[in-house]
């Protein structure tokens, strides 16, 4: 790619939204072309909005085939019904679509994994460099811990996330499955209330906590006879996973059409 990676941000006015602009507007070698907004968004107050990150006079649009077309490649973080609008707007392109939203059904990951086949997505729970390399660990640490160590996996948002456990904790999770050669499906436990009986051996546990404006902590305990081994990462701010997606785009622009993840982008 010759000229600056063009780039446009779904959502551009969320708090991902924002950062992510602010990423792009910082970041060499890519430009910012135009944002995403919810329909009948208002525009004056989008413009302030963008303002606050040093953004002016960005083109917006509630359209997701226009704002498609402005760009090579669009980052996304919004909601999956949203985000599957706009995976049809960019396969239609041919175009990079950066996927940081969470919380899909496996209806909805059906449809994305079908729109792949024209666009280059790159999709992940989450696209921080730390959080990447502790998933990896995870892995080999389950797959080196046998089922006598109990597996618990934390994680703490802000109070206005909407999906629980995070995409994050269910990448752990996939990960621990993987390394255990068992199906998270199978092995998942989202909720504990009650007289629950003793855990069962093998379970993969998860917990949640909403609070506050954490951006982001996810441990995964491994609980075995006489010690436990945490794995934590801790996200300080949102630029993590800005500078995740940028770096990602740049990524997809040579490759072919087809799902990826973080760990392709980063050779795990």
């Amino acid at each position: 790619m010759t000229h600056p990676m063009k780039i446009a941000i779904a959502g551009c006015t969320g708090r991902m939204g924002l950062t992510l602009v602010e990423a792009v507007l910082a970041a060499p070698g890519v430009t910012l072309v135009a944002g995403s907004e919810r329909p009948g968004f208002d525009e004056n107050a989008a413009r302030a909005l963008l303002e606050t990150v040093g953004c002016k006079n960005l083109f917006v649009t509630s359209d997701s085939d226009t704002l498609a077309a402005q760009a090579d490649a669009v980052i996304d973080f919004t909601v999956p019904a949203a985000t599957l609008a706009m995976a049809e707007a960019v396969a239609k392109r041919g175009a990079i679509h950066i996927v940081g939203t969470t919380g899909f059904s496996p209806e909805e990951q059906k449809k994305l994994v079908a729109l792949a086949t024209q666009a280059r997505i790159v999709q992940s729970g989450n696209f921080s460099l730390g959080v990447n390399v502790l998933e990896s660990l995870v892995q080999k640490a389950a797959k080196l811990l046998d089922d006598a160590y109990d597996i618990e996996i934390f994680e703490m948002h802000h109070k206005h996330k909407k999906d629980a456990p995070s995409g994050t904790a269910l990448m752990l999770g996939e990960a621990v499955a993987k390394g255990r050669s068992v199906a998270l499906q199978e092995k998942k436990v989202l909720a504990r209330e009650g007289i629950t009986g003793e855990r069962k051996r093998g379970d993969i546990g998860f917990s949640v906590q909403r609070g506050g404006d954490v951006v982001g902590v996810h441990s995964v305990f491994f609980a075995g006879p006489g010690e436990v081994l945490e794995l934590k990462h801790q996200g300080f701010n949102r630029d993590i996973y800005a500078g995740g997606a940028i770096h990602a785009a740049r990524w997809a622009a040579t490759q072919k059409p087809g799902l990826y993840s973080m760990k392709d982008v980063l050779g795990l």
